[in-house]
């Protein structure tokens, strides 16, 4: 059973649409409560990153996904909230635009955005994830 001072491990899910549109929640709970993220959560025990990546993008988008690539690893730390996570997070295509918020009690709104005309208020994981993803596409994103 985790401590209340260890880290735990959280994977993230870039989704991008056949258009370039990244797919973003926001958040209603910690960490950073009113921010759009990355689909993802908390690595369950003896399951892969992929394994959870999948699963995450399931059961909280409703959306089946394919695996690209692993694009980073985040040190997601966020003391004021007693927060500590180790975040991989993959990109991954979606083909459908048929996402929906599966979790209302963790997620006020899901929604596609362009990747020019991201909000201002990411997670650091997200933050994280788009900088990665730009820095493989200098020119912007290539659709599927």
């Amino acid at each position: 059973m985790p401590t209340p001072n260890q880290p735990k491990v959280g994977v993230g899910v870039l989704l991008i649409d056949e258009s370039g549109r990244l797919l973003l929640t926001l958040r209603l709970r910690p960490p950073e409560v009113g921010c759009w993220s990355i689909v993802g959560g908390k690595l369950d025990f003896l399951e892969t990153l992929e394994q959870c990546a999948i699963r995450e993008t399931l059961e909280e988008v409703g959306a089946v996904i394919s695996i690209d690539s692993l694009l980073c690893v985040t040190d997601h730390l966020v003391p004021a909230e007693g927060q500590h996570w180790v975040s991989p997070a993959f990109l991954a295509r979606v083909s459908s635009r048929d996402t929906r918020n599966c979790e209302p009690e963790k997620t006020r709104e899901v929604r596609w955005f362009p990747i020019d005309a991201l909000p201002p208020n990411l997670t650091t994981t997200a933050r994280s994830a788009v900088d990665a993803y730009k820095r493989r596409s200098p020119q912007g994103p290539t659709p599927w």
